[in-house]
């Protein structure tokens, strides 16, 4: 049966919950209108409209797109446009130039775009060719919001899909996988990572059987491998899949696929003993190719893979850890992760439903109050969640694309600096699994934080509140204005009740806040609270009596440059808190 609803309006705590969740955060306005309605309501809204495909990547030199009609030879060279493009997905992540109706739509979008890159994982300097990654990045687009699409689009045809994809088929070394020499990367990788997994981690027993796998076995990897044989990298992007209008990779000898191994592929008992070789029927068809005949296999065995229930177990175990929490007890596995799994089986496969209804259940809602929460601020915020989330509550945005495309790859470039210096090297991740905070058993997130990172955190909110050179070239932001713009007089005027009032926005946990002797269902301490008021009235103290200064500097603005430096040592003792790294 489905994962219960969450019944009642969400209120401010979970609509912001579910906004840094589903997308990157929001505005406080957002926040605002998400906390009037049901979580079944507030889902539909972040589902419900249609989106534009995104305005492909401009080359600055030519101002001219170059993933269509390939790099000009005046244009920029492909190392500069592969950065191009990590700068144009910053972009859609950000939702930038879209309409407010649809921004939080089209970012929920580009949040699943980011889940399937950590899941079908690239590396750039691998793939090293732009055009193969905004390929790939757009085959993720087209499969990211599957419910309505036809049963043709899911998430096991996008398996399928990406098994020919020019940048998969270069990053795990597709490429070299031929007739009589097979290379095993790939499918050891689809087995692994992609598809079946070994189970949920630390609950398995010991194999006794060298190369068992538990789901699977070595002689499942040899076979895949053999029918993922004879293919390769399109260099010239003329080879085009059908179903998505997208390029793909091609077989090596052309339609005839000479490099393709046509022989008898038999799996273990794991796999039921299936056999897998070239369709006769194909073969005998005068106008089916070798190619086809080949790519068929594919088919053949990317079905055989996902008519496991453990497939789908293992992907809604890695959908469960990006939206909700890592640590997958033997009661989530039961309870939800196996409601999970039946919604995307009997959904055909359809990544969509099973995040809407996840979303919009109780479970992605329940916390209990205080410090054994682990849903509210249970993750631990991505240095690129980091950066998105603060600026957009802010309402700080990018410069015009393509309208001012040299501004907007300026401070996208700068932002990607600032995450690679957070620890998150994007596209580059270390390992062929991807970025270890999705992936590494048992730590996940908490590989985001050391001793660095977290002091290089807490350095990017320094220079985002000091307006220095990495924010330069995006809207101008007055912190003074923000706060007069978006909190009532009778809030603002308090300088208790505006921390109070903040911290229910910025911090993922804000229930029973109070600054007096301590509550046991508070979920930010007095003692935080205090520190928050310290650091806002008494560092330095300037006022005989600062609570009652504040409220008239605050009506009697003769003093702004005071005000603002007042509510910047507010804001960087909130945003550099241990609470606000959590989402």
């Amino acid at each position: 049966m489905p994962l219960p609803s969450f019944t009642g309006t969400l209120g401010i705590k979970r609509a912001a919950h579910l906004l840094r969740r589903a997308a990157f955060g929001g505005t406080k306005a957002d926040i605002d209108a998400f906390a009037t309605l049901t979580a079944t309501a507030a889902v539909s809204n972040l589902f419900g409209n249609s989106l534009p495909d995104p305005v492909l990547p401009v080359d600055p030199l030519t101002n001219l797109e170059w993933i269509t009609s390939g790099a000009s030879n005046s244009g920029s060279e492909d190392s500069e446009l592969q950065e191009y493009f990590k700068g144009w997905f910053i972009g859609q992540m950000y939702g930038s130039g879209q309409a407010l109706n649809v921004k939080l739509s089209y970012q929920v979008r580009e949040k699943i775009v980011l889940f399937f890159h950590t899941h079908f994982t690239t590396k750039q300097s691998v793939v090293n060719n732009s055009r193969s990654l905004y390929f790939q990045n757009q085959l993720f687009r087209i499969y990211a919001l599957d419910r309505d699409l036809g049963n043709d689009f899911n998430f096991k045809n996008l398996t399928k899909k990406i098994c020919l994809d020019n940048a998969m088929l270069k990053f795990l070394d597709g490429r070299l996988n031929v007739k009589g020499n097979p290379n095993e990367n790939f499918a050891r990788e689809l087995m692994e990572l992609y598809t079946i997994g070994r189970g949920l981690e630390g609950t398995l027993p010991e194999t006794t059987e060298q190369g068992d796998y538990f789901n699977y076995k070595e002689e499942d990897v040899q076979a895949a491998a053999r029918i993922l044989s004879g293919f390769d990298i399109d260099e010239d992007f003329i080879t085009i899949d059908q179903e998505t209008a997208l390029p793909r990779g091609r077989t090596r000898g052309g339609i005839n696929a000479t490099q393709h191994d046509t022989g008898i592929k038999q799996f273990s008992d794991r796999l039921d003993n299936a056999v897998i070789s070239p369709d006769p029927v194909l073969i005998a068809d005068p106008l089916v190719t070798n190619e086809e005949v080949a790519i068929d296999e594919i088919s053949q065995l990317i079905e055989l893979l996902y008519s496991k229930n453990e497939t789908a177990r293992h992907i809604c175990r890695k959908i469960y850890r990006f939206f909700v929490y890592h640590d997958i007890t033997s009661e989530i596995e039961s309870n939800i992760i196996a409601e999970m799994a039946n919604t995307f089986i009997s959904s055909g496969h359809k990544i969509q439903n099973v995040i809407e209804e996840l979303l919009a259940s109780q479970h992605f809602y329940d916390a209990n109050a205080g410090v054994d929460d682990n849903n509210f601020g249970g993750i631990i915020k991505s240095p690129l969640d980091l950066i998105l989330e603060t600026t957009q509550f802010f309402e700080l945005s990018l410069p015009d694309y393509p309208g001012d495309v040299s501004n907007f790859y300026e401070v996208t470039s700068d932002l990607l600096r600032s995450m690679d210096y957070q620890g998150l090297d994007f596209y580059e991740p270390f390992e062929v699994a991807g970025y270890s905070a999705f992936h590494q058993y048992p730590v996940y997130n908490r590989n985001w934080i050391s001793t660095n990172y977290l002091t290089r955190r807490y350095d990017f909110v320094r220079q985002f509140l000091d307006g220095m050179d990495m924010m330069g070239s995006m809207n101008s932001f007055d912190l003074l204005q923000f706060i007069r713009d978006n909190f009532p007089n009778n809030v603002a005027e308090n300088a208790e009740a505006l921390i109070i009032a903040l911290v229910e926005y910025l911090l993922p946990v804000s229930d029973n806040l109070t600054f007096s002797d301590n509550d046991e269902s508070a979920e930010v301490t007095n003692e935080r609270l205090r520190y928050f008021r310290y650091a806002f009235l008494f560092d330095p103290q300037i006022d005989a009596d600062p609570l009652s200064a504040w409220t008239y500097r605050w009506n009697n603005p003769v003093d702004n440059e005071v005000v603002r430096n007042q509510l910047k040592n507010l804001m960087n003792s909130m945003l550099q808190s241990p609470e606000y790294q959590l989402m």
